[in-house]
């Protein structure tokens, strides 16, 4: 099965070269084999105009307790003071844009260069290959051997960034049960929003390729090892299910920013529970 990923064989005339069958038909299928590379690149295209509105918005992004997974930490000294919140000032005065822009860029480039990602928008967006069974409409392909995509290889140096960004969230879901006063022992809705998004960008994060290589890659003999032979079996059950993490977890982040927004602007307040 064509990942998006594999060399071509014949790069000079791709699957159409004098080396492969000739075969008339462009693909020998007979199911709507477009729909889900059409559906991917839909839902990818929607998170990331989404995204790009709140996060050159630079507004609406705390609405005391509960802060936008997409601000934090808050690096910039036009951050909205966060009470207790990780709001710290390291770029000065100089930085007039959304703070967002300071640290989007890690979780991005982690979702990005991600194995699964990488394969969703190449084919989704290039169809490379559009589908499985479904021939390339290039004719030369280099893998990801090339510049620009030889760069997807920082994959594992952006889960590094990624795994202290997650930490800094799970930092702001315990401040989300305060109340709106910061008195503790309070849950609202936007509680639970808070905690299942941080479950979701952890159940991701974890079960990422690069976390599984890191926990368990390199060992010749898993019965010297008994506790990271554990992890890498805790993370390969994460890791079967990638692709349906990646996909909860984006869209619980989107989730999470637009909730924090809407009580922020005002829209409706945030219901108590207790």
């Amino acid at each position: 099965m064509a990942t998006g990923t594999e060399p071509d064989l014949d790069p000079a005339g791709g699957v159409r070269g004098a080396s492969r069958a000739a075969i008339a038909a462009r693909h020998l299928r007979t199911d709507r084999w477009w729909l889900s590379p059409a559906l991917t690149a839909a839902g990818l295209l929607a998170f990331v105009v989404y995204s790009t509105w709140r996060a050159f918005g630079n507004a609406h992004y705390y609405a005391a307790p509960y802060v936008s997974p997409f601000y934090s930490p808050c690096l910039a000294e036009n951050c909205v003071p966060m009470k207790g919140g990780p709001n710290w000032e390291i770029f000065g005065s100089w930085w007039g844009l959304s703070p967002a822009l300071l640290i989007l860029i890690f979780p991005l480039g982690f979702r990005l260069t991600c194995y699964y990602y990488r394969k969703a928008y190449y084919r989704g967006f290039w169809a490379s290959p559009p589908a499985c069974a479904v021939a390339e409409p290039h004719r030369k392909y280099s893998g990801e051997t090339r510049f620009p995509l030889i760069l997807q290889n920082v994959h594992r140096y952006f889960f590094y960034a990624a795994v202290p960004v997650a930490g800094i969230l799970t930092y702001d879901t315990v401040l989300a049960f305060r109340d709106e006063h910061y008195a503790w022992g309070h849950m609202g809705l936007g509680t639970v929003v808070m905690v299942v998004n941080i479950g979701l960008i952890w159940a991701y994060t974890l079960s990422c390729h690069s976390c599984r290589h890191i926990v368990g890659g390199k060992l010749k003999h898993f019965s010297r090892h008994p506790v990271r032979y554990r992890a890498w079996q805790w993370a390969g059950k994460l890791n079967a299910r990638h692709m349906q993490l990646a996909w909860a977890s984006l869209i619980s982040v989107a989730v999470a920013d637009f909730y924090v927004y809407l009580v922020a602007s005002g829209v409706f307040a945030d219901p108590r529970f207790f």
